[in-house]
């Protein structure tokens, strides 16, 4: 059923949305009796804050992009370039982690990648070097999604199931995170080197001020994140659920939009993905399916087991098995199962914290491995064909694996020795 759903969901004939495959199975596990109304129960209960939360972040990304923040940051950091493709190749990369981490992955791509398309043709470099800017854009969007809980819907499903906080989370995953962001760059840096020009001329491109369509949102939304990530960190002790927080920073910028009236709040909302809900409750139901099986506590019976050698052999283990998963069943299914069957190995203490953040260092970074490992990368080469770059599956698994692989270990291994030094 899992692969039914998948299929038609890379395939998506006469472009119906993703979410009508994901309800389609879980329907049918309903009906044959692979899963019960007490499973679709509980699937809501563990991927509504998630799912709301994300949309919230994305219904923001969405209001500050229309607002021109992205493209104005973005033709800033082409004047710090000074002139210097490398420099702007590395500014670049850094602008889109800066997106990922506060907007979340899909964000990212999904946002900055046009942006920067449109920069390097006002710069009129060549199609290698297009090519190689609009890569570093897609794969950062992924592998810097890891220092927050709002930066990814993986993070935010994992740290719900297990009830991290969102200071704990920063704290194991923050400088973790940075590793990632820091191997990317030089993954990138390396496997690129020969594609970027030389020069260009910053006089070719217009003034960051230009950028501002909405001035008066554009001012605000500095503010509404400022106060955001201080909610972040105070809901927890309140127990107020992260997507509500994201959500009264999404209102609070919609109605500052129509209040200046430069920034179309409904066709803003109406383009926010809303199908990300029924994709995560149907796939959610489709796990459980899975689940009610025997394969989470299959899955589980293998992490148990690595959890016995120690933590870098689990980090490992884990992160590995479910980037692997996610690359080939998509990274949403392979989360949901990957936390069900930690929590079913049974493990404890700086292990269990270990295979937690694991999982979600594979989820998150797994998906680069090829083109239907995630969403974000589903939608983000359907932006680039209609920018009239091409990007195809073989040219694409040839550049997932080389870049993907040394990060992801990378990585993991920054984790085992991080929580080895803090403690679980």
């Amino acid at each position: 059923m899992l692969a039914a759903t998948l299929v038609v969901v890379v395939w998506r004939p006469r472009g119906i949305g993703v979410g009508w495959p994901a309800v389609g199975g879980a329907l049918l596990c309903l009906i044959v009796g692979l899963v019960h109304l007490a499973d679709v129960r509980e699937a809501l209960s563990v991927v509504g804050d998630a799912t709301i939360a994300f949309i919230a972040i994305v219904l923001i990304s969405l209001v500050l992009d229309r607002a021109g923040l992205f493209s104005w940051a973005a033709l800033h950091v082409a004047r710090w370039g000074r002139g210097s493709p490398w420099r702007l190749f590395v500014l670049v990369i850094l602008l889109g982690a800066a997106t990922s981490v506060l907007f979340a992955n899909d964000g990212a791509a999904l946002i900055l990648t046009p942006i920067v398309v449109g920069i390097v043709a006002e710069l009129e470099l060549s199609p290698a070097a297009t090519l190689a800017y609009v890569m570093a854009c897609g794969f950062i969007a992924d592998t810097a999604s890891l220092p927050l809980v709002i930066s990814n819907l993986v993070n935010i499903i994992t740290a719900d199931f297990f009830d991290v906080s969102f200071t704990r989370y920063a704290a194991v995953m923050g400088p973790v995170g940075l590793v990632a962001i820091a191997a990317s760059l030089g993954v990138l840096a390396l496997f690129y080197r020969r594609s970027i020009p030389a020069s260009y001329d910053v006089a070719d491109l217009r003034s960051p001020a230009e950028a501002i369509a909405d001035p008066l949102t554009f001012k605000a939304g500095f503010g509404v994140l400022a106060l955001l990530l201080v909610g972040y960190v105070a809901a927890d002790p309140l127990g107020i659920p992260l997507g509500a927080i994201a959500s009264l920073g999404a209102l609070a910028l919609l109605v500052i939009a129509g209040i200046g009236r430069r920034t179309p709040v409904w066709s803003t909302v109406r383009s926010a993905p809303w199908h990300i809900i029924a994709f995560s409750v149907g796939m959610y139901v489709i796990v459980y399916a899975l689940r009610n099986q025997g394969a989470a506590d299959a899955l589980g019976g293998v992490f148990a087991a690595l959890g016995g050698y120690g933590l870098l052999v689990t980090a490992l283990g884990v992160g590995l098995i479910v980037a692997l998963l996610a690359s080939v069943i998509n990274n949403l299914p392979a989360t949901l199962l990957a936390v069900l069957a930690i929590d079913a190995a049974g493990t404890s203490g700086a292990v269990r914290d270990v295979m937690m953040h694991a999982g979600v260092i594979g989820a998150d970074l797994g998906p680069k491995f090829t083109p239907i490992g995630s969403l974000a990368t589903l939608l983000w080469l359907h932006v680039l064909a209609g920018k009239g770059i091409r990007i195809t599956w073989a040219q694409y698994l040839r550049t997932g694996l080389v870049l993907t692989a040394p990060v992801l270990v990378v990585t993991l291994a920054a984790l085992a020795g991080w929580v080895a030094l803090i403690g679980a």
